[in-house]
């Protein structure tokens, strides 16, 4: 009997996109993404969870790179930091902190994360 039978959840990172996103449904996906995969970013010494932090935020920072409104851009984009940030992985973070051009939004960053102003 399959009908009652579980399926297994996948990643929302792993979701196909039908249609081209807009700037706001594409900062929710990635708000989405990015709250997915914080367990794993966590837990990111288990080779098993790197693998999901990592191709979550490569699939976020995809999704960013499309997003034509700087705001909402440099928003997602602060939020893959803190992803990063969450993983220990610093070298990403910081070359994602350059990408923010928004002076507010790097300046909250720099409180955040002083380590990447540097």
């Amino acid at each position: 009997m399959r009908w009652f039978a579980r399926r297994t959840r996948g990643n929302i990172w792993d979701e196909a996109i039908d249609a081209p996103l807009g700037d706001i449904e594409a900062a929710a996906r990635i708000r989405a993404i990015c709250d997915a995969a914080a367990a794993s970013a966590a837990d990111s010494a288990q080779p098993g969870q790197r693998e999901r932090y990592e191709r979550a935020a490569r699939v976020a920072m995809e999704i960013a790179m499309k997003i034509a409104d700087d705001l909402m851009r440099d928003d997602a984009v602060r939020r893959i930091v803190d992803l990063c940030m969450k993983a220990d992985d610093a070298k990403t973070a910081q070359i994602l902190f350059r990408a923010i051009q928004a002076g507010w939004v790097r300046e909250a960053v720099q409180r955040d994360y002083p380590a990447l102003a540097q």
